[in-house]
């Protein structure tokens, strides 16, 4: 049974932990989102410290007020009943005579009856601590005064001196405070004790009222004061989340979005800029638009217009250098460079116009069951020769199963073409490593070299068209500028990633990962981007974390979409 409720009050305590974090977060959410909240819950938190101050200082200033004049009273009570007993007692020369005992008694009763309230409950009271044989206590009305009176009064009083203290005790029947004024009444004989004990309700109950009147009034002007900060700051926010959302339409492509315009106050002034705004960015980028599409229509035009005389060239040339045997060394050599570099435009022609198909959405993707280990041995054969001419030795680690997916055979080959030709044009004589992985969601390839690697920043440009790093390097491969950015549109139109790494002096990575079956979202990737025998600085993950981004790594790139976990980058356009 005990385990049992152990248990039961475990799963409470879960529960009602996550129903109070749940609000916690809520609460911050809120907090955090609205600017009118704060400025609410701000104003109402100064001003109820502001108010609940002076409402303190009020209310403390009244009660003592209150007090001080019930001292002045009971004072001057007591100094007129000190005479008026001193008096009356002054015929005695003995405590022991017979008469002293009435005097006291009918001096008690005179000054009690002189109270003008006889119902407010004051209490008079003679003692004689002196001579407590010979002169008892009297008090009217008639009560034991003797708790209220405490020692340290008595002891005062004894010693001369007008004293006073505040008292609660019961007199009558309950608990009241009593303002108690003692003062020594001088005899022949010695001296005796005249005590006032005032009660205080009536204070007490005009302090009351004065504090809940205070606080009343303090927790009205609090509550106008936030309704009056809500009022302004709505005033304020409203147009501000006007133009927010009209911002968001803006970005979402609804160029026509304006904000209204009401009034000449700075708001209005707000409202007309941003639209002025709207209105200058919707015309810049139409501008921009019409130019994207008139060089994006340029290029697909002049790509097709080239078609037709290249063919023309081309039949010449190859006329030209099949014949380049019978022709001296020196025209034979043209006729050779003549037909390398026709090679180089028509893929220059040919990667034009596949760019200009992807910057018009014409790009179509025919996904296939691929088996990838195949189409890396091709990629590899068709660049072996080029390889062994500048001495880059090309290494594998393939599964030795063959690895599915779902894509285009045809532009996953383009890829990767692309990518060893780069690593075995920067190699440096050093091997290149082609490693294929696979898991459940994704497969990936990475190609890595041994090169001079890229600086911080450039793995930034790398996919840019028509970049190089070192613009003296000579193409060994004769290759066209566009490689990697068609690569890039590749991959992104499989719903990969395409990704790079690379350090000074430690050489590249570039890093493939596709969906295994088309449609799929990417969140992690079988291969990490950064190889595990780079030496990074700072200690970073090798992993391809975000340390890998940074101009410290050597910078590795983000392209694509940002998936979670290992892999996660920031998207950049090529």
């Amino acid at each position: 049974m005990a385990a049992r409720r152990r248990i039961a009050g475990g799963e409470v305590w879960r529960v009602v932990s996550g129903r109070a974090a749940r609000v916690v977060a809520g609460v911050h959410q809120t907090w955090r989102r609205s600017l009118q909240v704060r400025v609410v819950t701000i104003t109402l938190v100064a001003s109820s410290l502001l108010v609940g101050g002076f409402a303190f200082l009020i209310a403390d200033k009244i009660t003592t007020i209150l007090l001080d004049n019930a001292r002045t009273d009971v004072r001057l009570r007591v100094n007129s009943g000190a005479s008026y007993a001193a008096k009356q007692v002054s015929l005695y020369g003995q405590p022991q005579e017979a008469q002293l005992q009435e005097t006291i008694d009918g001096t008690v009763n005179y000054l009690a009856g002189g109270d003008p309230q006889q119902t407010s409950g004051v209490v008079v009271a003679i003692t004689a601590d002196d001579y407590p044989n010979d002169i008892q206590t009297r008090a009217a009305p008639s009560v034991n005064v003797q708790p209220l009176i405490s020692p340290e009064l008595r002891a005062a009083v004894a010693e001369g001196k007008v004293a006073s203290q505040i008292r609660t005790g019961r007199l009558t029947g309950q608990s009241t405070k009593y303002l108690v004024y003692g003062s020594p009444v001088p005899t022949r004989f010695g001296q005796i004790e005249l005590y006032y004990l005032v009660p205080l309700t009536r204070q007490d109950s005009t302090a009351a009222d004065a504090r809940a009147t205070v606080v009343a009034t303090g927790v009205a002007l609090v509550i106008l004061l936030g309704l009056l900060a809500a009022l302004v700051t709505r005033l304020v926010v409203n147009p501000v989340r006007v133009a927010a959302r009209t911002a968001q339409r803006l970005s979402a492509g609804l160029l026509d979005q304006r904000m209204v315009v009401n009034g000449e106050d700075d708001l209005a002034l707000l409202a007309a800029s941003f639209n002025q705004m709207a209105t200058n960015l919707q015309r810049q980028i139409l501008r921009l638009e019409e130019m994207s599409r008139l060089q994006r229509r340029f290029t697909s035009d002049v790509s097709h217009e080239l078609r037709t005389p290249l063919t023309t060239v081309r039949m010449a040339a190859d006329l030209i250098f099949a014949e380049r045997d019978e022709f001296d060394p020196a025209v034979a050599r043209s006729a050779e460079l003549l037909q390398a570099e026709l090679d180089r435009f028509e893929e220059l022609l040919t990667d034009l116009l596949e760019i200009s198909r992807f910057d018009a959405g014409f790009a179509m993707l025919d996904a296939e069951p691929t088996d990838l280990v195949p189409v890396v041995h091709r990629v590899v054969e068709r660049l072996a020769g080029l390889a062994e001419r500048v001495g880059v030795p090309i290494e594998l680690d393939l599964p030795g199963t063959p690895v599915i997916a779902e894509v285009d055979p045809r532009r996953v080959e383009r890829v990767l073409r692309n990518l060893v030709g780069n690593a075995v044009e920067h190699g440096e004589a050093r091997p290149v490593l082609i490693t294929l992985g696979i898991d459940e969601t994704a497969v990936a390839i990475t190609v890595r070299d041994h090169g001079v690697g890229l600086k911080a920043g450039e793995e930034k440009l790398v996919f840019n068209r028509f970049w190089r790093a070192d613009p003296s390097r000579a193409r060994q491969t004769g290759g066209t500028g566009l490689g990697l950015s068609i690569s890039l549109e590749d991959a992104r139109l499989h719903g990969g990633w395409l990704e790079a790494w690379g350090a000074p002096g430690q050489g590249a990575q570039f890093r493939l990962t596709l969906p295994a079956r088309a449609g799929d979202r990417l969140t992690t990737s079988p291969l990490r981007l950064v190889p595990a025998d780079a030496a990074l600085p700072f200690g970073g993950p090798r992993d391809g974390g975000p340390l890998a981004i940074g101009p410290g790594t050597g910078g590795a790139l983000a392209i694509g979409p940002a998936p979670t976990g290992d892999g996660q980058r920031a998207e950049v356009g090529s």
